[in-house]
Formats: C-alpha cells, structure tokens, sequence
C-alpha cells in the first residue's frame, strides 16, 4: 500500500532522533514510497541534506519541522516559571517556495525571539508566515491533543478551528499509528473532533528510530541526552512502535478509514518545492562615479598593480590581470563584489596591524588576489594557476580562506558585522558527532558501567588522524576487545548500542572559522539559530551571536557567500617575534649581511644558513615541519631551496609516502637515481620535482602540454579524478589519451600516464596552498636561525597553555646548539615578579624570562 511519512525525525532531531537521513532515504526507496517529509524538532538543521539527497534518489523531499508552539507569546516565559509545560508540538510542511521561506523565518524566529529551552514560536508569527505551508496538529504534545485528552474539548475545538481559518484547507488533524500509551484513545477523540468540524485526518507514525529492533538502542540514545540511567524508573520512555514502518503497518491501525493514509499522497502530491542556482553575494558600497562592482574591481586591480609592479605594467603581468579580470567580472556569473569584499576586510585588517596570512588554498593562484593584498603570493614567480582556483568553464563560487592571528581574529569578523550589519553576518553551525570512543563512554555511562571500566575499553580502539577505527571495525580486530566482546554479554550490549549510536549528531557548536555574508538579513535566505557567544563575535558584548542552521557544505552548495576566518597561531609568533626584533635591535635586519627588512615578507628565500638548520633536523617550532616524519625526510633529501621544503609539504602525506613517491624523490635529489621523464616534453613542468608528479598543477600542465588541453579543461580532468568518480575519470582520461595520441605521442605511453594520472589523483597536493604555507615555514625557519631568543620567546608564549608543549620547547632552547653551528643554548630563567609578562620574554641574546601565563598550580 503507498504510504508517505510526514512526521519524522533524523539525528538532527539532537539526541532523540536515531535515523540517519541517508537510511530514511534507503528505507523510503524499498519501501517504495514516493515522497518522505523530514520534521526535526523546532529546527532545520538537515533540511538542505535532505532535500540533496532525497531528489537525488529519486523521491520527492517534503521540507518540514515539528515545531515548539508557545501558548501565548513567544517571549513571554512565564508559564515555564510556574513550571507549566511552555510549548505545543506542531507540524509544519513547506508546500512550495513560498512555504519553504516562511518555514525558514519561522524556524529562524523561534531561536532568535522565542528561545526559552526550546525555539519557540506563536500564533502571531504562524499568522504572519502562513502562506505555503501545510500544517498537522502532531501529537500527544500537539495542542489539539493536549486539550483532548485534559477533556477540554471547547479548547481543543477552538484550537483546531483557529489554524483551520489560518491554514485554510491546508490543516490536517493527526493520528498516530503506534501504540504509546493515550494514543488510541486520543485518535478515536480526534477523528470525533474532525468530523464535527469536518477537518482531514492524516496518518503518521512520528518516526524516532529506523527498525522495530533499533528500539532499544533508541532508548540508550534518549538516556545519553536527558543525562539519565537506564534503569531509572521515572524518566522519559518511548513506544517500541516508533520506528519506519511500511504503509501496510500504518493503514491496519485505522481499518475502516483508509483517507487518513490516502491523505498522507494527497499533502505529497499538493508539494511541490524547486531550489534555483542562485549565489547572493552582499553588494559592495561604491564610491561616487563608479556604476558596477566590476569598474570599481578593475580600477583597483590596475592602481594596485601600478603600485606593485610600475607603470607601463610588465606584459606578462597585464596579460595576466587581464585574463583573470575577464573571468572574473563575466556576466554570467559576476564575481566582483567577492573579491572587493574580501579584499576590504584583509586591507582593514593590514591597517590595523592585524596579521594576515599570505594566502591559503588555490586562491594563491590569483595574480588579481595578490595585487589586490588578499594573497602575499606572486603567481607567476612561483608557477601557479589561475585555474586550479577559479574555472571559466566551471561556474563555482570562488572560495578564498584566510588566516589571522589567533589573538585578533574576532576583531576582523566583527568589522564584517559592523560593515554589512549584524543580522546579514552569521557564524557557521557544525555538529559533534559520537565517534567511536566516545559512544562507548556515553552508552557504558547509561548502562551503568564504572568510568574507569568504559575508559579502558575505549582506550583499546584507535583513533589517531590516519589509524582510526569505527565500534564494529575494532571488535573484528583489535583482540582484546573481541574477546571482551564475546565473553562478556555486558560489554556485548554496549558494544552493540555504540555501533548503532556511533556517528550520530550528539550536540551543535560553532564552526571554528566559518562566516556566511548575506545580502541581507542571513533568515531571508537560510534558516537561522543562536549559540552563546563566550566573545566569539569579537567584542563579545553579545549573549549570543547568530548562527545558520546548515553547515558549510550546505551553506556552500545554496550558494550562500561562506568564507573561513581561521585563527592561526604561527601568525601571532611571528609577528610577536619580529615585535621583539625590533624592540631589542632597532630593526629587522640579517645579523651577517646587516640588510634591513620592512617586513618578514621581504626576506629572500635563499638563505643557506636556514636550510642547513633544516636539513641537521633543526625543524621544532618551524611551522609544518615539526613532527619527526617531516624531521626525517627534510635531514634525509638534505634541503638545501625554497622548491625542496615545498615539495615536502606536499610530500608528506599518506598517498605520497605508501606509494613510495617520497623516496623516489629524495633519491633523485640526491643523485641516487635518475632522474626520469615520461615524454621529453614534460620536462618543465616536472623538472622542480626530479619527474615526480607531486601536485594538482603539475597534472594540468600536463594536460595542457601533451593532450591540447586548455588549462580550464584541465582544471576538470583534475577535479574528475581527485573526485574518485570513475564515470568521469574514464570519460576525462578518455578524452586527454584520445587528445594526446591525436597530437603524436605514443599511445602504451599515454596511457601508463594517463593510469599515474588517476593514481595519484587520490593524494594529488595543491601546489597554490603548499607554496603559500611553505612561505610561513621558511619564515619561521628564518626567525629561529637568526634570531631564536625572540623566536623561541613569541613561541613558548603562544602555548603558555599546554603545559607539555612548553616542557618541550624549553628542551629545544636549551639544545639549540645542535642545529645551530656555533650557537649557544638558550637558557629560560625562572620565573620573576619584577621582570616576568603574561608572555615570555626574551632579555638577551641567550637568555628568556618565563611568562606568568604558563605557570601551574
């Protein structure tokens, strides 16, 4: 029998929802259903996955939420003191477009105006945002429902009559199929009401867990987020019939009325909800005589460049402005008001002496970027693609990550705020899930295990970055745990829960560095919630600071203007450190050759001292080159340029070392091996890497060189194979082995490349992120050869919280002289009341005074 649930709830229903959406997808589809609703409490939190995914799968997505109704005005909290239940349940279902935006507000203005435990919502607002929306009266905590069962029946009457004339022809009374205690008698009294009033009744199952058999571990879930044991008499219970059932299941709980399931096609039939590929930039204020975003850019872009480079322009340099330009400002898809936007705030925050990263990601491809400030990286200098970062044929919304001082960040956002206004920018929501050890502690708390008994058995499950392991993975084959696992029922149960649980969203935060910018207030076009703001927003003057609903996959895929603000504390030491330079030596400057230096950025890259530093091992405090792989392979190639520390950045990965690329580089560097070139052509673009392919650039050029490509065609036979999409490989690698054998070149040969190509495709580095980041770590490099008491000061400051990392960089001052030929150790003197900061401080050339901030106990 066809059947649609309109009344369900994903993960995202925090800690009471056990579905995950792909399973209510799968489950939908077998069986054979041809739309599902998705409703989580009071939020939206999964509704733009769930729309992808579900219209994807072929089934119509219902956009929706049970929401928290107050029963008078949502700011008012009085009930809630008297201890009075303070909301109703209601459904909500988005119809078409206009339903989906009033949906968004409403979610939205629950968080923002009617928060109180829960995101609630009135009858002024529903009346307000009723247009496109198709509402159900939920259940037993509906309000329809409450006053039924209390034996109100002129209060359940007038409810029901009230959203009846509201929502006209679009409110459904509600039964439920399940057997929780009070639901069939509550159906018989709705069904009454409904006749009276001549009112549709709609079957539902308010679907929490998947299968009848998930019930128990539904119930642990449920446990976990009201702090409960499990054998507590008195808490919270669910019905064991909860779960997805088929529309056999639901219509034999209402034999004789077989509209209240036909009635569950009817809402599915009347939705009909398309999202368009739209992208919503904020406009950027122009000044006078200006008429668009792109004359203002291309004004900028020339003065700047004119600035940098001199006027006539180098012609390579204005060829190159000029091509970026001409993509850029299409009008097909007009990405200026971007890049004006986002070279504001980085020249603001310049200004201000705030510092900047020199660019992060493909966006240090951009000879346009790096004129306008935005990037401290010459593309051509160092060989990198405009394309790699924004493709002509590929419309995509550019993506342009900054770093900030950790310290200073939240100064630059809340300039964001102040300029565009503080309702159109929005921090980004991201979502704690229960990872495997972590399920086995909140499980084995609710089964009542002892902490120290759930520590050592998830302390048996790995969970380091590249070695980790889900429940199910760690009882096949870690052996202590499978023995456990089979002699002892106890840890059986919680092993069995946790692989159900393991994955689920546990709670909502902040995301780290995203921001989202909208043209307007972020709930016109995205749903919106709050989180405490502990000042993350900058001045922290706020409560709260205003979030979205959608993380930044989501964010990104709506075509919303989402951009990473990240802290980055090796920032903060240089600068701290060059601080220190020239409050003790007057100026930057090379301790040898005596040149001045305005900026860090300006010293040459060629130092041999630094390198040599590197290549005994000297790499502790060096940003990306601390941890004993990179140690190894630095002192085993013997870097001696700029183009080896690079490569190891891009080197030093999983892919690159199991395949052995690593040390095929290293021994070609060192003369070990030689040096070997697929095709003699392919020698300049892989020459810089001894003919080792070690970035997503170098297979552009490639592209390019062999096949004909264009490097915007290129830019999608990489994009293919990083996708691991094997249609789209065969199809691109096709094309380019085709191409390429059409221009001459031997076939077997080609294709051996083509199949090196999508090998390393699956670890393949970007080139622009590993030469903007390797400029960070010869600095700091730099720093510490020639001036480490400053260097090793800024540093121990910048972990005066870790306790361990300062024990450890105090070991490196003091064996300085191992790296270092001729250098002295570094002695840190004790603390001291008359000379000691908050920070270290560095008072000689051998000496640093310990800061107050590390100090324990």
């Amino acid at each position: 029998m066809s059947f649609v649930h309109l009344h369900t709830h994903s993960e995202y229903s925090l800690l009471d929802g056990a579905n995950r959406i792909s399973s209510l997808i799968e489950r939908a589809k077998e069986l054979e259903m041809p739309a599902l609703a998705l409703t989580d409490h009071g939020c939206m939190f999964g509704a733009w996955e769930f729309h992808q995914q579900a219209a994807k799968a072929g089934l119509k997505p219902i956009l929706g939420m049970e929401a928290y109704v107050a029963p008078g005005d949502r700011r008012d909290r009085r009930a809630a003191e008297k201890g009075d239940r303070n909301y109703y349940h209601l459904v909500l279902l988005a119809r078409d477009l206009e339903g989906y935006r009033n949906l968004v507000k409403l979610t939205s203005i629950g968080y923002l105006e009617g928060f109180y435990h829960r995101p609630r919502i009135d009858r002024e607002v529903l009346a307000r945002h009723s247009a496109g929306l198709i509402v159900s009266s939920a259940c037993l905590a509906g309000e329809v429902a409450r006053h039924l069962m209390a034996g109100n029946w002129e209060a359940a009457r007038e409810a029901a009559s009230w959203y009846a004339n509201v929502f006209d022809g679009r409110y459904y009374l509600e039964v439920q199929a399940h057997g929780s205690e009070g639901q069939s008698e509550l159906n018989a009294k709705v069904l009454e009401l409904a006749a009276e009033l001549g009112l549709p009744v709609v079957a539902t199952n308010d679907v929490h867990f998947l299968r009848a058999e998930d019930h128990d571990a539904h119930d642990v879930l449920l446990c976990i987020g009201l702090g409960k044991d499990r054998t507590d008499a008195n808490r919270m219970r669910y019905d064991r019939g909860l779960y997805f059932k088929s529309g056999e299941e639901v219509a034999a709980a209402f034999p004789g009325r077989p509209d209240v399931v036909e009635n569950t096609l009817a809402i599915a039939d009347q939705v009909d909800l398309q999202f368009q590929k739209k992208y919503y930039v904020p406009s950027f204020p122009l000044p006078e005589g200006v008429a668009t975003e792109a004359e203002l850019l291309r004004r900028l872009t020339q003065e700047k460049a004119a600035e940098k480079f001199g006027t006539p322009l180098p012609a390579e340099i204005a060829e190159r402005l000029e091509y970026e330009l001409s993509v850029i400002t299409n009008p097909k898809a007009d990405y200026s008001g971007y890049f004006l936007i986002t070279q504001d705030f980085i020249n603001w925050a310049k200004a201000r002496g705030i510092p900047v990263g020199p660019g992060r990601g493909s966006a240090a491809g951009s000879m346009v970027a790096y004129v306008l400030g935005i990037t401290d990286v010459d593309p051509i200098r160092f060989d990198l693609l405009f394309e790699r970062f924004l493709n002509p044929d590929r419309v995509s919304m550019p993506d342009i990550d900054i770093d900030f001082c950790f310290e200073r960040r939240g100064e630059v956002i809340e300039y964001v705020r102040q300029k565009y206004g503080k309702e159109s920018v929005g921090q980004i929501i991201t979502f704690g899930t229960m990872k495997s050890r972590a399920v086995i502690k909140d499980v084995g708390r609710v089964l009542g295990f002892e902490p120290a008994e759930t520590n050592r058995i998830a302390g048996l499950i790995p969970n380091a970055p590249n070695n980790s392991l889900t429940v199910a993975e760690a009882v096949e084959r870690i052996p202590e745990l499978r023995e456990l696992y089979r002699s002892d029922p106890r840890v059986q149960q919680l092993c069995d829960y946790a692989k159900v649980l393991e994955g689920l969203a546990r709670h909502s935060s902040v995301h780290a560095a995203g921001v989202v910018i909208a043209p307007g207030p972020v709930h016109e076009y995205v749903p919106v919630c709050t989180q405490p703001s502990k000042g993350a927003g900058g001045n922290g003057e706020d409560e709260h600071i205003l979030v979205t609903q959608w993380d930044m996959i989501a964010l990104e895929q709506a075509g919303m203007l989402k951009m990473d603000f990240l802290g980055l504390k090796t920032l903060t030491v240089i600068h701290d450190a060059v601080e220190w330079i020239r409050a003790r030596h007057g100026a930057l400057r090379h301790p040898v050759t005596g040149q001045e230096y305005a900026r860090m950025e300006d010293v040459p890259l060629d130092d041999p001292a630094v390198y040599d530093m590197l290549a005994r091992g000297g790499t502790t405090g060096v940003f990306q080159f601390e941890s004993s792989l990179a140690t190894e392979k630095l002192r085993a190639m013997k870097c001696d340029r700029f183009e080896d520390l690079a490569a190891t950045n891009a080197l030093i990965r999983p892919g690159p070392l199991d395949s052995g690329m690593t040390d095929v580089f290293i021994r070609r560097k060192l003369g070990k091996e030689p040096v070997r070139y697929p095709v003699p052509e392919l020698e300049p673009v892989l020459e810089p890497t001894y003919g080792v392919i070690t970035y997503q650039e170098q297979v552009m050029r490639m592209a390019q060189v062999l096949a004909g490509f264009t490097l915007a065609e290129a830019d999608v036979l990489r994009k293919a194979v990083g996708k691991k999409d094997a249609e789209l490989i065969q199809k691109e690698l096709g094309k380019f082995i085709e191409r390429a054998v059409a221009r001459g070149f031997d076939r077997k040969v080609i294709e051996d490349l083509a199949e090196q190509v999508a090998t390393f495709g699956r670890y393949g580095f970007n080139r622009s992120h590993a030469v903007a980041y390797t400029l960070l770590s010869y600095q700091t490099a730099w720093l510490k050869r020639h001036y480490p008491a400053e260097f090793m000061a800024a540093l121990l400051s910048s972990v005066v919280d870790k306790t361990d990392d300062v024990v450890n960089y105090i070991g490196e001052c003091r064996d300085l002289w191992r790296y270092v030929p001729g250098a002295p150790g570094l002695e840190v003197l004790p603390p001291s009341v008359n000379e000691s900061g908050w920070k270290f401080t560095p008072v000689s050339d051998t000496q640093i005074r310990f800061g107050l901030g590390a100090v324990r106990g």
